[in-house]
């Protein structure tokens, strides 16, 4: 076995997807540790976890719900925030595996401050994680590298002009974030309005684009390598929050069943996907596949989660990776090539 490395993992945060980030945490530390590894849990919400306090505050179920706004407003009262480089976990880490998701773990932000301290982490760097993070923008760069993505209005648009460009049903949804939290289906124009509201609860800026009915499948891209397709099959019309995080709520196809000639296609937009929105080390490339055979891509993920319903674990395993190798590569790659390093390319 290769020598052992500290690792800090950096998991939970102050959003809405709190729960999912501690889910993918718990995981994360728990396959580093089997393979020989030295880990500590550090939250922003609280500093550093120390062993005894891991029972406690890394356990308990996603749920199937995301938290209240009031809770995490109370969680962020306590925030470590801007001294999260300082900690002595941190610095004495050889390297910072991100399990967060969400505003604060995936836009950017903390990327940016672990630059300036001149950290080595896992995922994206600054500019990759702000851009895919950005739903808008992603899908003006989608556009620009010829990949297919459902049509959207522009910010500005009234519900009216929206309904008579997109037509129904049609997405809505905050332009930022993940775990479709804030998202709905809409399939009227009185149902608009009540979305629109929900969703600009997450983000100001809301994003309406056209429903494409189909098969829902995703790509993990690995050091720009594509993954084997993972197909998604949801107990609810769509793959929402309870479905990506309830046991038994979501059946997976790992590899999907397509031909040989749509596995490729499919792959192939997913590396022109990640390219595009300056991802690395990895991500998940999200797809529908509509009646006609076309593939549209919906958004991207740049710190997916890695839950036991996660999906980019069910990908690896496809491809013969099993979850605690795939930890240790995705630390081990962000030592050899800095995270920041690949938005040069």
């Amino acid at each position: 076995m290769a020598d052992a490395m500290n690792v800090a993992v950096v998991l939970g945060g102050t959003n809405e997807e709190r729960n999912v980030s501690l889910a993918t945490g718990r995981a994360v530390v728990a396959a580093l540790r089997e393979r020989g590894h030295i880990v500590v849990a550090v939250d922003p919400a609280h500093g550093a976890v120390l062993p005894e306090e891991e029972g406690r505050m890394l356990g308990g179920a996603v749920g199937a719900d995301p938290p209240g706004l009031d809770q995490l407003a109370r969680l962020g009262g306590s925030s470590v925030g801007a001294a999260l480089a300082d900690l002595p976990a941190i610095r004495r880490a050889d390297v910072v595996f991100l399990a967060l998701h969400g505003e604060g773990g995936e836009d950017g932000t903390i990327q940016g401050l672990l630059d300036l301290a001149d950290v080595a982490y896992t995922g994206s760097g600054c500019l990759g994680s702000a851009v895919a993070f950005d739903k808008r923008i992603s899908k003006e760069l989608l556009v620009h590298a010829g990949v297919s993505t459902p049509a959207w209005t522009p910010a500005s648009a009234t519900s009216t002009e929206i309904v008579e460009t997109l037509g129904l049903p049609l997405i809505v949804k905050p332009s930022s974030g993940g775990s479709t939290v804030g998202l709905t289906v809409v399939r009227s124009l009185a149902e608009l309005e009540p979305a629109m509201e929900l969703a600009a609860r997450y983000d100001g800026d809301v994003l309406c684009e056209v429903f494409v009915p189909g098969r829902e499948l995703t790509v993990a891209v690995l050091a720009g390598e594509a993954l084997p397709p993972v197909e998604i099959i949801p107990s609810h019309e769509i793959y929402d929050y309870e479905c990506k995080y309830t046991a038994g709520m979501s059946r997976y196809e790992a590899p999907a069943d397509l031909p040989p000639s749509e596995t490729a296609q499919l792959q192939d937009l997913a590396v022109r996907a990640y390219r595009a929105l300056r991802q690395s080390s990895y991500s998940r490339i999200d797809f529908k596949r509509a009646d006609d055979g076309s593939f549209w891509c919906l958004e991207a993920n740049s710190l997916p989660g890695l839950t036991s319903t996660s999906l980019v674990p069910k990908a690896a395993a496809a491809a013969g990776i099993e979850f605690p190798e795939l930890c240790e590569r995705i630390a081990r790659s962000a030592i050899l090539v800095p995270a920041i390093a690949s938005e040069d390319d």
